[in-house]
């Protein structure tokens, strides 16, 4: 590690350059710990520019940490839609729950204290208790130790959980305990601009003269970060159902983590592998594969169904670690009594804004209504 010298001349390069380019941004206007830490759980695996609106409108519906705890759950995942990566906001609800529970409705304010609310990890305890409470700890997450390991040319992979520990040691020594706030976000616009994983212009670093990669000629090298494993194929058999009226079948998954608690057209699993080896094999199989996943769907659901000969273009999806081909079968049915063993329910189509919905179904909407009703 440097010298206490040359630390102190790197927060001063640093805090001087994000004094003059720091971005303007809604959660830089605050110390609320609440609105910053809506902002840091929106702004995981989320760009900025989509966030923003996302942050106005959030606080709008639930201004304060009472109203996030005792929102419903379908106004919560409407307020999120879009966003993806909903275990987020449920946890978001689930912390607001302790603080009300625990914390007398005050956000806490120690380290420990914020740490040990559900969904926030080290990297946005820190966030929060420097930025909204001046506490030196340091907000690691990839950006920033993208810019560490070109510094010090750490030889880690920052792709493996265990080697976090190190990133944040070295930032624990770094950090401005004057302005511990302004340093970690500074260490964030440099990670997601300059020091970008894709395009870095480090002319423009205005800690280049820090940099040992940069000063070594080994920025193509660092950081070291080996290949994510690839999402795995699935695929889904969507079944688009009306009745006479020209209303459509949509269900609550209440099943599983996945979606849960958005509404969908009904869904079945199929096995993809040995599915596509039957479709080499034989296309009579595909046609009775097909067959046989309409009449369990008639069977589970109770309903007699006409289908459509129609044929739509598959839609696809891909999740953190599934990939979906969603295959869409149309049928109509003159039933008006639904299964009580699911959350079922008929909606015209210009109602669909009123249901929360994730990414899939709103793909799956479009394919349909593109090929006409």
């Amino acid at each position: 590690m440097w010298e206490a010298d040359k630390i102190a001349s790197f927060r001063k390069t640093l805090l001087a350059w994000y004094d003059q380019e720091k971005r303007d941004l809604p959660w830089r206007r605050t110390k609320d710990p609440y609105r910053i830490w809506v902002s840091e759980i929106m702004l995981q695996q989320t760009q900025v520019a989509t966030v923003i609106p996302y942050y106005e409108r959030f606080l709008d519906w639930f201004p304060s940490i009472q109203d996030l705890a005792q929102a419903a759950e379908e106004q919560l995942l409407k307020a999120w839609e879009g966003l993806g990566y909903y275990s987020r906001v449920r946890n978001m609800q689930t912390a607001a729950r302790q603080v009300m529970e625990k914390h007398g409705g005050h956000f806490p304010n120690t380290y420990e204290d914020i740490a040990a609310l559900k969904g926030i990890g080290p990297y946005t305890a820190g966030a929060i208790a420097s930025i909204a409470f001046d506490l030196p700890e340091p907000a690691v997450d990839g950006n920033v130790m993208r810019v560490m390991a070109r510094l010090f040319e750490v030889d880690y992979d920052i792709g493996a959980p265990k080697n976090r520990k190190i990133f944040q040691a070295i930032t624990k020594i770094l950090i401005d305990p004057k302005r511990p706030g302004d340093f970690n976000q500074a260490l964030m616009d440099l990670g997601t601009d300059i020091e970008a994983a894709k395009n870095p212009r480090p002319e423009e670093n205005p800690v280049r003269s820090f940099s040992a990669a940069y000063l070594h000629g080994t920025m193509d090298k660092y950081p070291i970060k080996l290949p994510k494993k690839k999402p795995r194929p699935v695929q889904i058999q969507a079944f688009i159902i009306r009745n006479q009226k020209g209303d459509f079948l949509l269900e609550k998954n209440n099943k599983g983590r996945l979606l849960a608690g958005f509404w969908t057209f009904p869904l079945m699993e199929t096995d993809f592998i040995s599915q596509q080896l039957n479709l080499f094999e034989n296309d009579e199989t595909a046609i009775l594969e097909t067959q046989s996943q309409k009449h369990i769907f008639s069977e589970d659901y109770q309903l007699t169904v006409n289908w459509s000969d129609k044929i739509f273009q598959p839609v696809k999806h891909t999740f953190s670690h599934q990939k979906w081909q969603i295959e869409l079968t149309e049928g109509f049915t003159t039933a008006d009594s639904l299964s009580a063993e699911h959350e079922l329910c008929w909606v015209p189509a210009q109602d669909f804004k009123r249901f929360p919905m994730a990414a899939p179904q709103k793909k799956m909407i479009e394919t349909y209504l593109k090929t006409g009703l």
